[in-house]
């Protein structure tokens, strides 16, 4: 005869399982191939060697920890422009929008956010809008920290226009060892401020360039989280 369950053991079970949910961010699709990958190498070296797969097993680990997409919720005060990346504010300078947005060619602030390899990786709206242009363009692959990433590395640049009618350009930059952006938006498509809209595999850089007249708040050297931390004030547009 079986023994019967233990009173409360199913509720138990449960509630681990929503913890460990709660507790362990998911992946974003993107890295499924990578981290699918890694288990099968990880059980064939089992087979040669323990110690290999064992070694294997920990970078197929460290794989689906650089693809977590935490779940983030972004403040609800109207009028705030959100940091598009989690990282260190690496550069706040005034600095002309990439030429390819069609922006006019004026310098505007830009809050430059660095991302290491520990960093998640998955690039968030800035502000809730429409998405007006997306452009890539092929570039070299320099440390992402370096000032003249910006204009020399492969991008993609985003042109977003808030329900405020303000235009915001966010910009993903490829690191010295990124060597692919995904962009999962397109021209016409609405988003909303917080949601992610891509990802760089491996060190990057994103630059939001913000509307004439925003107030930056957030200092370089300051860590910011992708979706959460305001980056800028950006108010209704005058006139």
């Amino acid at each position: 005869m079986n023994a019967a369950p233990a009173p409360g053991s199913g509720h138990s079970i449960g509630h681990a399982v929503q913890l460990a949910r709660e507790t362990l961010p998911p992946m974003h699709p993107a890295g499924r191939p990578f981290v699918l990958g890694g288990l099968a190498v990880t059980l064939l070296l089992r087979k040669v060697s323990k110690p290999l797969g064992v070694l294997a097993g920990l970078g197929t680990a460290a794989t689906a920890a650089f693809f977590r997409e935490p779940h983030r919720v972004p403040p609800q005060r109207p009028g705030l422009a959100v940091s598009a990346a989690d990282g260190i504010v690496a550069l706040i300078e005034e600095a002309t929008p990439p030429a390819e947005l069609g922006l006019p060619a004026e310098p505007r602030m830009r809050v430059s956010v660095f991302l290491s390899v520990f960093d998640v990786h998955v690039q968030r709206v800035p502000a809730t809008g429409t998405v007006e242009r997306v452009a890539y363009r092929p570039g070299r692959f320099l440390s992402a920290d370096l000032d003249k990433a910006s204009d020399e590395n492969e991008r993609n640049a985003l042109l977003l226009r808030t329900d405020d009618g303000q235009e915001l350009a966010v910009v993903q930059i490829a690191g010295l060892v990124a060597r692919r952006i995904l962009c999962q938006v397109g021209e016409g498509e609405r988003v909303e401020v917080g949601t992610t809209y891509g990802l760089i595999r491996f060190g990057s850089r994103v630059d939001v360039y913000l509307p004439p007249g925003s107030r930056v708040l957030v200092s370089k050297g300051q860590r910011t989280i992708g979706g959460e931390t305001p980056i800028a004030e950006i108010g209704p547009e005058e006139g």
